[in-house]
């Protein structure tokens, strides 16, 4: 992707230089628009949502609506001001990675992380966009097919749908790469959030190139502020969302203060079900319960007057195994967190045969790790006692473990990218 990307910009630019900036009050006009909305992005991002167990960043990162808006209204642009519009496809490739570097000086300059992936999606959207508009409009063959009715805003909205597919399919192929993990759910993924911010993106394209085309340049600003209110609107929410995982994580680190559990072991059995529950395909909000589920899997153990030793539940008989599930759904449930969360935590001791997925997850994970935390971790043979844990989690796949729970938790083992940075 970043290669491509690369060599059409390449291209791009040395056109541009050779045959000059045409019509340059809208490149200027676009061009500001698009590296405000970078800057905006990249400069005083939110914190993470809720990711690996661990608080890691969305491998998707933070929308930038306005500069996607932006690049997308100006590869559509096919009059301005009631005139033909004289740039190509080329020179929107330009204005796009031109913009875009301009966006991205502010925040190296203040330190702020930056990535050169949506930089990518965008050039490769607005040519994919460019390519489809710019040569049949100004060929004369839109007008001769569709006329200047509502057939051609049809049109536009169609062709942006598509563009939006595209930047979804090019999303997720990205953080595959990045993250190792499986390419249909994170594909499912980008396609569920396309209603949202994405049909604000490609509606507010749409009639910023009908406006534009028209009265001229100065609607474009005017058209910027709903985009503005979007993206102040998700740093809220991103803010509230990180707010509430870092009120339900400490929450779950009482066991661990108190004594109850060995420290970290929360943390790490939710880091370890997300990435099971992502390799199962499980939805965003899905894997979204099952992290809370997983960081309070052992909140019961606070109502047991004798600890159990390490925290370790597992060797426990099964009656008291669901006791102790009981106790911690009851006190899941009066912590205001969804309902699925409490059901997981309540069900998590059952034969996995009577669970839902997520608590088949919590529970092989959980094993997991206390099996690994033994004598045969510490001694160095951290492999070994791995293999031995798994294998132990294999051998109980009749009642206690789902097998394609515990393979794909052997899978992700083997793939060694549950933890790693997205």
């Amino acid at each position: 992707m970043y290669g491509a990307a690369g060599a059409l910009a390449v291209v791009a630019l040395v056109w541009t230089e050779w045959h000059g900036v045409r019509q340059a009050e809208a490149a200027l006009a676009f061009g500001a628009l698009i590296a405000v909305g970078e800057a905006i992005r990249c400069v005083e991002a939110p914190p993470a949502l809720a990711g690996g167990g661990g608080g890691v960043p969305d491998p998707r990162g933070e929308p930038a609506p306005l500069a996607a808006a932006g690049a997308l209204g100006y590869a559509l642009l096919g009059r301005l001001g009631g005139e033909p519009a004289g740039h190509g496809v080329l020179q929107v490739v330009t204005v796009v990675v031109a913009a875009s570097l301009a966006g991205l000086v502010a925040p190296l300059a203040l330190g702020c992380p930056v990535d050169p992936g949506h930089t990518a999606r965008r050039v490769l959207t607005a040519a994919f966009a460019a390519v489809c508009f710019q040569p049949l409009h100004r060929t004369g063959r839109l007008a001769d097919w569709l006329g200047h009715g509502p057939f051609i805003v049809g049109y536009l909205l169609a062709l942006l749908a598509l563009t939006a597919l595209c930047d979804a399919v090019l999303a997720a192929a990205l953080a595959r790469a990045r993250t190792g993990w499986p390419y249909g759910p994170l594909l499912r993924d980008e396609l569920r959030s396309l209603p949202g911010v994405g049909a604000a993106v490609c509606a507010t394209a749409a009639v910023m190139a009908l406006t534009v085309a028209v009265a001229g340049l100065w609607p474009v600003p005017v058209l910027a502020v709903p985009l503005l209110l979007i993206q102040y609107s998700y740093r809220r929410y991103a803010g509230i969302r990180a707010t509430y995982r870092q009120t339900i994580a400490s929450l779950a680190r009482a066991t661990e203060i108190a004594g109850y559990t060995p420290t970290g072991h929360a943390r790490e059995v939710a880091g370890l079900s997300r990435a099971v529950g992502r390799e199962l395909g499980l939805s965003e909000p899905r894997l979204t319960v099952l992290e809370y589920a997983a960081l309070m899997h052992d909140i019961g153990q606070l109502s047991l007057v004798d600890p159990v030793p390490a925290g370790a539940t597992e060797p426990l008989p099964a009656a008291e195994q669901r006791r102790i599930a009981l106790l911690g759904g009851a006190v899941v449930r009066q912590t205001g967190v969804p309902a699925e969360v409490a059901l997981v935590v309540e069900r998590q001791a059952d034969p996995y045969r009577e669970q839902p997925l997520a608590a088949r997850i919590v529970r092989a994970v959980n094993a997991y790790t206390e099996l690994v935390s033994g004598p045969a971790a510490e001694g160095g043979a951290a492999g070994v006692a791995a293999l031995r844990a798994l294998e132990r989690l294999r051998l109980a796949t009749a009642r206690d473990f789902d097998p394609v729970v515990v393979e794909a938790l052997a899978t992700v083992l083997a793939r060694g990218v549950y933890g790693r940075p997205r």
